[in-house]
């Protein structure tokens, strides 16, 4: 099966669970980038904000088509309780593009449940999800084998 692991990572924690992923399948990896700028402490209140009233962004352009893979493995931190704005966009420009899709996120918390569903809002209904808090991400405190297979 051809994979593709497409992520967006402010502080480089859903990152390191995308290349984590990505090596365990053998996938091209495509990193999310907006055109609007999430860094430091304005870019962390900006995307909270865009967080809370899923505000739709322009992305740079991408290098992998989506609907070239069998299975599309997307990555995002949660923001405001939602999925970051950046991995939302992507999610929603290329929805029609997106058949199999395995969605996991990064949150300081461990409630996923709103996240995950608000992925089906934009007519993606993925076939499996993985929720890590960040000090799992960063102590290499998980097993991606169920969600892998």
């Amino acid at each position: 099966m051809k994979s593709l692991v497409a992520y967006y990572s402010r502080t480089n924690t859903t990152k390191k669970l995308a290349e984590a992923i990505a090596n365990n399948v053998n996938a091209d990896i495509e990193e999310i980038i907006p055109k609007v700028n999430y860094q430091g402490k304005l870019g962390y209140a900006r995307g909270g904000k865009h967080g809370i009233s899923e505000k739709i962004i322009d992305l740079e352009d991408l290098k992998f088509d989506p609907a070239d893979y069998d299975v599309v493995y997307i990555g995002a931190p949660v923001w405001a309780g939602k999925i970051a704005t950046p991995a939302l966009s992507y999610i929603k420009q290329n929805a029609e593009k997106l058949g199999n899709v395995k969605l996991f996120m990064t949150a300081m918390s461990e409630d996923f449940s709103k996240s995950f569903a608000q992925a089906e809002k934009y007519s993606v209904k993925p076939v499996k999800t993985l929720g890590l808090t960040t000090k799992q991400v960063k102590r290499n405190d998980f097993n991606l084998d169920s969600f892998l297979e």
